[in-house]
This record gives C-alpha cells, sequence and structure tokens, in this order.
C-alpha cells in the first residue's frame, strides 16, 4: 500500500511546506538549504509524488522560466514512503564524464502463490517516474533529468538505453562593445542636390561626412556575464567572464571618452572628418581628409570640401576636386581647386588642372598638357611639357613648349617656351622643333614719369641759359671803368678803408651820378641770376624726386640667360599697373599674349649663341648744360 505523509508520520524539513493543494517550497531560502531538504526527503525513504521536476530545477538551481516575484512554489502533490520492495526495480545508470545513461527493460514480478493457494501468476512491473527521480537522487544525479524521454522508455515495451540525464553546459556572457550612436558617421554615396533642385550625377551626395564638435560617437555596452551551467551532482560551473574594454584606448586626436548617466561615449572635441587607424583602430578628428580608393565616378564623385585633403590614389579623368591644402600621392588627370593651403603632386599631372587661390603648387614629376595657377603663391615643377603656367614664382627643373608668366621665374632648361617675368633667370635655352624660344621681360609703363622728368629737364635747362645770360651781363656791367671805381671805393668804405673828407665826399657822390643808370642795370641782372638760381635748384631738387618715384614705380626688370642654344629673343614688354593682371588672363588669352605678335617693348638678345645679363636702368640721361 502507498503511504502518504500523514500515515507515514513524517515531518517536512524546513524549505518544504504542506498547503491544502500540494506540497510547496520556499523559494527565500538559500539553494544550500533547498537542497538539503529535498536530500532529506529522498535519503529518508520517501519520495515527491507528483513532482514538478521543473520546478525542482528553477528553485534550486535558478534554472527555467521566470517565476517572477513568488515567495514559493508548488513543487508536488505529496510525500509517499518509497516501498522497499520496488527500490530493486531501479537499476544503477552508467555514469560518464556529462551524461548519464540508464537500460530501460520490461521487469515483471515472480509468480506468487497466497496462502489460499490462489497462485498469482507472473506480472509486469510499472516503474514510476516519481520513484526514479528519487532513487537517482540518491545514486548522485540531482540535476539534468530528461523527464519526458524516461516516461517514454518507461511508457515503451521495448528494451532500450538511453541518455537521460546530461549537463548543462554554462552559457557565455557578453563582451564589452560599442555600438555607434551618430548618423553622421556613414557615408551617403546618392547622388547631390543641387540648389536648384536638379541633382548631380558627377558627385555624392555626402561621401565625407564632416563631424560636429562635442558630436557623440560611439557608446559603450559593458559587458553582460554569462549564465551559470552545472553538471548532474547538481554543482555549479561557471562561465569564462566576458572581456572588457577600455574605451579610452580608443579616443586618438580630437575626441575623448566621457561618462554620462546613460553610459560612457566617446566624444569629439573638435568638428572634423572621421579617421580611423587601422591598425590601433583609434577613432580621430581631423582637419584633413585621408582617402585611399582615388577619386573617380566609383569611389568618391566629385568633391566640394570644406577641410584639408590627402589622397593617396589617383585623380581620374574630368574628376573635381575643391578643398584646401591637398595632397595627392598618385597621379592627377583631372582638375584640382585649391582655396589656400599648399597642393602637394607626387606624381603626375597629366591633362588636368590645379588652381591654387592663396597658396603654393608642389609636383614632383611631369606636368604635361596641363594648366597651372598659382595667384598669390609659388609653383615648384620637375618637368613641364605643353602646359600653361601662371603664379607669383615659378621654378622649373626642365619646361618644354610651355607658356609661363610670374613675377620670377626660374628654369633650368628651357625649350621653345614663351616666358615673361619681371625677374627671369634661365641656365639653358633654346627652341624645341619648329617652335621659338621667346623670353619677355615685364617693365612697368613709366611714361608719365618720362613725360615729367623731360619737362622738367627742359625747365631747368631755361633757367640755366637765362642765369648764365645774366651772369654775363652783371659781368660786362661790373667791367666798366667808372662803374669799377666806384665799387672798389665803395669797398673800401663799407670796409673803413678809407676815410673820405667832406670835399671828397662830394666827389664821390658826382662819380655815382655819373654811373648811376649802370648801377640799376647791374642790380637788376644780379637780382634776375640770383632767382633763377633758385629757381634752378628748386627744378633739380624736384628732378631727383621724379626720378626716385620712377625707380620705385619701375620696380626690379632683370634677365639673366647663362647658356643659349639656338635662335632665342628677348625682349621687354611694357604693362601698366602691376602684373596681377596678367596673372589672372585665362589660358587662351595668356598662350595669344605671349605667342602672339610682340607690340612695344624693345628688344634686348637675339642671336643663336652667347648668354645675357640684362638689368632695368631707370635713370634719365643727364641734361646736357
Amino acid at each position: 500500500m502507498v503511504q502518504d505523509l500523514a500515515s507515514a508520520g513524517f515531518a517536512l524539513p524546513i524549505g518544504l511546506g504542506q498547503q491544502a493543494d500540494g506540497i510547496y517550497i520556499d523559494l527565500t531560502m538559500s539553494q544550500a538549504a533547498l537542497t538539503a531538504a529535498i536530500t532529506h526527503v529522498f535519503q529518508s525513504g520517501r519520495y515527491l509524488a507528483g513532482l514538478n521536476y521543473a520546478a525542482l530545477i528553477k528553485a534550486l538551481y535558478g534554472v527555467g522560466p521566470d517565476t517572477g516575484s513568488a515567495e514559493a512554489l508548488r513543487l508536488a502533490d505529496s510525500v509517499r514512503v518509497f516501498d522497499g520492495n520496488r527500490l530493486r526495480f531501479y537499476k544503477h545508470p552508467k555514469m560518464s564524464l556529462s551524461y548519464a545513461e540508464y537500460y530501460f527493460e520490461q521487469l515483471y514480478l515472480d509468480e506468487e502463490t497466497l496462502p489460499d493457494g490462489t497462485v498469482i501468476p507472473e506480472r509486469p512491473v510499472a516503474l514510476d517516474i516519481d520513484e526514479f527521480i528519487a532513487d537517482m537522487w540518491n545514486k548522485g544525479i540531482q540535476f539534468g533529468i530528461d523527464v519526458a524521454a524516461v516516461q517514454a522508455a518507461m511508457a515503451s515495451t521495448r528494451p532500450e538505453r538511453i541518455t537521460f540525464a546530461t549537463d548543462l553546459a554554462p552559457e557565455p556572457g557578453q563582451d564589452a562593445t560599442v555600438i555607434e550612436v551618430s548618423q553622421d558617421l556613414h557615408r551617403s554615396d546618392a547622388p547631390k542636390a543641387r540648389p536648384d533642385g536638379r541633382i548631380d550625377l558627377q558627385s555624392f551626395q555626402n561621401r565625407f561626412p564632416q563631424i560636429k564638435a562635442e558630436a557623440r560617437l560611439l557608446k559603450k555596452l559593458p559587458p553582460v556575464p554569462g549564465l551559470p551551467g552545472f553538471d548532474l551532482a547538481g554543482r555549479k560551473t561557471e562561465p569564462p567572464p566576458p572581456k572588457d574594454l577600455t574605451l579610452r584606448f580608443l579616443a586618438g586626436e580630437g575626441t575623448e571618452a566621457r561618462m554620462f548617466e546613460d553610459g560612457e561615449y566617446l566624444v569629439s572635441t573638435r568638428e572634423g572628418f572621421l579617421s580611423v587607424d587601422a591598425k590601433s583602430n583609434r577613432i580621430s578628428i581631423t582637419d584633413k581628409i585621408v582617402s585611399l580608393e582615388g577619386v573617380s565616378g566609383r569611389t568618391t564623385g566629385n568633391l566640394q570640401l570644406a577641410g584639408a585633403y590627402e589622397e593617396y590614389g589617383d585623380v581620374q579623368e574630368q574628376r573635381e576636386v575643391t578643398g584646401s591644402d591637398i595632397t595627392v600621392h598618385g597621379n592627377v588627370y583631372g582638375n584640382i581647386t585649391s582655396r589656400g593651403g599648399t597642393v602637394v603632386l607626387d606624381q603626375n599631372l597629366v591633362s588636368g588642372s590645379v588652381h591654387n587661390a592663396a597658396g603654393d603648387i608642389r609636383i614632383a614629376g611631369v606636368a604635361s598638357n596641363a594648366v597651372i595657377c598659382a595667384a598669390d603663391g609659388a609653383i615648384n615643377i620637375q618637368r613641364a611639357e605643353n602646359c600653361v603656367i601662371s603664379a607669383q614664382r615659378v621654378t622649373v627643373a626642365e619646361a618644354s613648349n610651355c607658356e609661363i608668366i610670374a613675377d620670377e621665374v626660374r628654369i633650368e632648361m628651357a625649350e621653345g617656351c614663351a616666358v615673361a617675368g619681371r625677374n627671369v633667370e634661365m641656365e639653358s635655352a633654346g627652341p624645341r622643333r619648329r617652335t621659338e624660344m621667346i623670353i619677355y621681360v615685364l617693365v612697368k609703363d613709366v611714361a608719365s614719369f618720362d613725360q615729367e622728368i623731360a619737362a622738367l629737364g627742359a625747365r631747368i635747362a631755361a633757367f640755366e641759359q637765362a642765369n648764365q645770360a645774366s651772369e654775363a651781363e652783371a659781368e660786362r656791367l661790373a667791367a666798366l671803368p667808372d662803374v669799377r671805381r666806384y665799387l672798389a671805393l665803395s669797398a673800401k668804405l663799407r670796409t673803413q678803408e678809407l676815410m673820405l673828407t667832406p670835399e671828397q665826399g662830394q666827389i664821390l657822390r658826382k662819380i655815382a651820378g655819373a654811373v648811376a643808370e649802370e648801377m640799376t642795370a647791374l642790380q637788376k641782372a644780379r637780382h634776375e641770376l640770383q632767382v633763377g638760381q633758385t629757381q634752378h635748384k628748386l627744378l633739380q631738387d624736384r628732378l631727383a624726386r621724379v626720378i626716385e618715384q620712377k625707380i620705385e614705380a619701375a620696380g626690379i626688370a632683370r634677365c639673366g640667360l647663362h647658356l643659349v642654344s639656338g635662335e632665342t629673343m628677348v625682349r621687354t614688354m611694357p604693362f601698366a599697373g602691376d602684373t596681377a593682371a596678367l596673372l589672372q588672363l585665362a589660358p587662351k588669352d595668356l598662350k595669344q599674349r605671349l605667342r602672339g605678335t610682340p607690340s612695344g617693348g624693345e628688344v634686348l638678345f637675339a642671336d643663336s649663341a652667347g648668354s645675357l645679363d640684362w638689368h632695368l636702368t631707370a635713370h634719365p640721361r643727364p641734361a646736357q648744360s
């Protein structure tokens, strides 16, 4: 007979409680205390009838569905005595490292003869899942029983060995990671919309996104611990600890890690462009965009950039790159426009153009069939062929069939070029096939100064002539005998070398009356001479000032030609104002100006051999006296 808890006189251990509808387990107690209570029940020769095995595992090990805030969980219908005669029906399982096997077969009760002679034949035995769990617990399997598989094997009449219990492997946690929290980190390769609403198919909408200052870029997700596992004996197996990361190790120039109420973020400290170091994974916000893909219709489209740009690929034909402080390590076949800074091309410029509004241009390779302009800077090229070049200063190692204009030009070897500059220096120059070699020395037009200098010279010469006439007339009058005697007596009287008596004074007055007319003319001639000399001096001072102004206005104009190897012409090219207007000429107009028929100026050199060292002389010829 089956004995229940009341008939057995068994007191439930602490952690288990009897209620009207069954046995409950106290979830507020520790796992060790509850395990001890269950062990006490099973080892006392009893088992839990109607056991909810899933509830038992949840109560003891925390594995299973969430029970909410309940403090007690219904565990079984009742506690019953384990019949010792049935205990022999449960064999020992076959234990392995992480699982247990059991051989299920049909068992039978032996034939039995009752005292009244009645014979009860051999009959099958039905195993009970609750008894099985209690017996396995006492044999060391306190976790991981597959109740459904065991019940199915018990119900089957076919012998079968099954794996009825397995360990629960620990569940790994989640390593710390970062997630993007800014949409500005993503490129947009959609066609760019123009202000008028049309679509620019040559440009991408946002190929190199710009990051604002104080923008949250990345958020750190802290590590999440894993869930423990359990072996068949109910011993806990801890999962490996998740890996953490230090967000500040990802902070490069222009970024820093900051803690906020909702977590730790990587924040930009300034406005600029995103740069990620492939080796260290550091994120920086820099003033320069660095690209490795080149500029083409497939990769970037035309670029309109707010900051500096560094490109390691090629700039393809018809591509436009606009920015400042641009560096290209590949070849350039398209067009580069810079608002300032320095444009550096490490390779070649072929059939493209480079313009820099306020800075220098440096080309390390060959420039061919290109337009190169630095309106307010210097250009330095290793080799140029069929190019139009304009700048404040131009330096070229080898130039062939080029049109070049600048305030200062330095060329080591020029062939078939048309060059214009205020200060031109060439080591070697000559024609190239049928293309002539011509050099223009830019000379500022100072005709207005020349006109004033000529007018002053004429006036100075007129005063010199008038002064000479006045001086000659004064000398003639002073040489007359009576005038000479009167002047001598007057001089002695002024120096008191001679003292006159009253009679002698009467004689002197008579002499003075006799030469009065001549003395009046003499005084007039001397006065005119004094006035003329004063005017002559003032005009000479004015002439000197005008000459200085002309020299300052004309500035430097020189040409140094060390070696001529073929027909070469050097001539001056007058210009008004300053050279800015010449430097800003369109390439077509500049070619026409330098290759067209010259107008004005003078020929300084025209020969097939020799050299030239010419300097502008701003002084006019001295006026002839």
